[in-house]
């Protein structure tokens, strides 16, 4: 079921480093925004009808706005093309209330906060949240240049500079960040959050996991992925519980279309198995998760799955719809 949409105005649009903007928005009505928690993001709805989600990097106790920061990528599916070139300072634009699917453990004794590129935007909210408390953290931010590095005087002027390290691709060896220096003693309490481009947030999960962290300790967001086809793609059957439909899924469709096709609408937004929007519930049968949303144990569990790219591994599988 989709929420109620949120009308925002694009009060303020700046240049935060090449190729990255950041939004401010304020509600149209000029009333208190919905409070959010870091980690969250919000959903927006672009010119073109494309929807994607962003999340929110100002600080967390502020009502009368949020603020969003948006890479131009070359690869771009459309939507920060749109962000872009088509929003500017005085558009009006629709978002959902936010979300959190990547919020701080607030048990944790110590937290570990990585950066890669645009990758900053929960992270800064983060470090932000854990300062105002006075929570011990320490965060790394990697970039391929500082001219690339969004938010790079807003951090060095905060009240944690030292607690951060800058790490740039194009500096000093001895400035690179090594993993598996960082990484090589997990500690009880220790948790460790990571946001980034896909390579960046695959090395630091494969290097934390060869150390033995425990998933319960790793947190992670994915802005993006690549839904892997497989020579193994068959068809396969979906039925509906509530009524008993069943929906013949071709091997070249994802679940949502074929539903979507059939009238059965689920609420999508990125498309790509990051975002958890569409997530379903599966009563019976066994799902080819192709997400990068769930846990590898959520996963496991098969009770769940996300019909905008994942499949079936059973002949049939039972929705909750």
């Amino acid at each position: 079921m989709n929420s109620a949409k949120i009308s925002v105005r694009v009060a303020r649009k700046s240049q935060e480093a090449l190729d990255i903007c950041s939004y401010e928005l304020v509600a149209t009505d000029g009333a208190a925004l919905p409070g959010f928690s870091a980690g969250s993001h919000v959903d927006v709805h672009l010119p073109g009808g494309l929807t994607r989600q962003y999340s929110l990097c100002n600080d967390a106790s502020e009502t009368h706005r949020y603020l969003i920061g948006v890479l131009r990528d070359p690869a771009s599916r459309g939507g920060s093309q749109a962000m872009h070139d088509a929003v500017q300072e005085g558009d009006v634009l629709q978002i959902s209330a936010p979300k959190n699917h990547f919020p701080l453990a607030h048990a944790a004794s110590r937290s570990l906060l990585l950066a890669g590129g645009i990758g900053i935007t929960p992270i800064l909210c983060m470090a932000e949240r854990l300062a105002a408390s006075a929570a011990p953290f320490e965060m790394h931010y990697c970039s391929r240049s500082q001219e690339r590095t969004a938010f790079y005087e807003r951090i060095r002027a905060s009240g944690f500079a030292s607690q951060v390290h800058f790490h740039f691709d194009d500096g000093a060896s001895v400035q690179k960040l090594s993993l598996p220096d960082l990484l090589a003693e997990p500690q009880p309490g220790v948790h460790l959050y990571v946001c980034g481009p896909k390579g960046f947030m695959d090395a630091v999960l494969q290097t934390a996991r060869a150390s033995g962290w425990p998933e319960t300790q790793l947190h992670y967001e994915f802005f993006s992925a690549e839904v892997v086809k497989s020579d193994d793609d068959a068809s396969f059957d979906v039925k509906l519980a509530s009524s008993g439909r069943v929906v013949r899924i071709a091997a070249d469709q994802t679940v949502a279309k074929a539903l979507a096709l059939a009238g059965v609408e689920i609420p999508m937004s990125c498309e790509q198995g990051v975002c958890g929007t569409c997530l379903t519930r599966v009563l019976e049968g066994e799902p080819d998760h192709k997400d990068m949303y769930l846990t590898p144990e959520e996963q496991a569990a098969n009770d769940q799955f996300t019909p905008c790219c994942s499949r079936s591994k059973s002949a049939l599988l039972v929705l909750d719809l």
